[in-house]
């Protein structure tokens, strides 16, 4: 069996969102901002049809899922897959500050390499293939009608959706950054997947948010 649609949602707003700092996996939790976008999100996600919940164990995903499990009176299975990049000793450090750490990060960066989060973090890659294994498990372990939602984090499911579609880190550059409490939408069309909504929000119909 395989589900017959997926959904990945990053978390809403947090404190270290607004001021610009690098995130990883510090356990940080939503601000007011980011627990009404949960809010408003589940409001226009009850009507997706969603019938199994996952998300990442860590505390803004899993108050963004709460949100979720409210309206659909659904339990989320928590998987630590599902984490955002950890960026080690850079946790809560402005671009300016890790910038004046490792001065040619940014310029290895734009040029494609995948550049390990400090020498305590992951690379892009590591993200993706553990993101990869955990939805594949996700869809194939449900059944042909399901609508399963995951609550993730940003980077984590750019890198990691385009890897379950057999995309590498050149095609997943190419997808803008997801928006807090935005989601992307896959539909199994026979033994395929499409992306039939990415960046979407509330008040928005599903569009391609695939960019050069």
């Amino acid at each position: 069996m395989t589900a017959r649609r997926l959904l990945l949602l990053r978390h809403g707003q947090t404190s270290w969102n607004a001021e610009g700092r690098f995130q990883g996996q510090a356990d940080i939790e939503l601000d007011e901002v980011g627990t009404a976008q949960a809010e408003q999100a589940a409001l226009q996600l009850r009507h997706e049809g969603i019938t199994r919940l996952h998300s990442s164990d860590l505390l803004r995903t899993r108050q963004t899922v709460a949100a979720v499990e409210a309206v659909t009176g659904l339990t989320a299975t928590l998987d630590k897959r599902f984490r955002e990049i950890s960026v080690g000793s850079w946790e809560g450090l402005t671009l300016a500050e890790v910038m004046a750490e490792d001065p040619t990060y940014l310029e290895r960066e734009n040029a494609g390499e995948d550049v390990r989060r400090s020498a305590t973090g992951e690379s892009l890659g590591e993200v993706a293939d553990r993101f990869r294994e955990a939805l594949t498990e996700v869809a194939e372990d449900a059944d042909d009608h399901d609508v399963v939602l995951v609550a993730t984090h940003g980077l984590a499911a750019r890198v990691g959706f385009a890897a379950f579609l057999g995309l590498d880190l050149v095609a997943a550059r190419m997808f803008t950054g997801i928006r807090n409490c935005h989601w992307i939408s896959l539909t199994r069309v026979g033994a395929r997947w499409r992306v039939d909504g990415y960046n979407v929000g509330a008040g928005q119909q599903n569009l391609s948010g695939l960019v050069g």
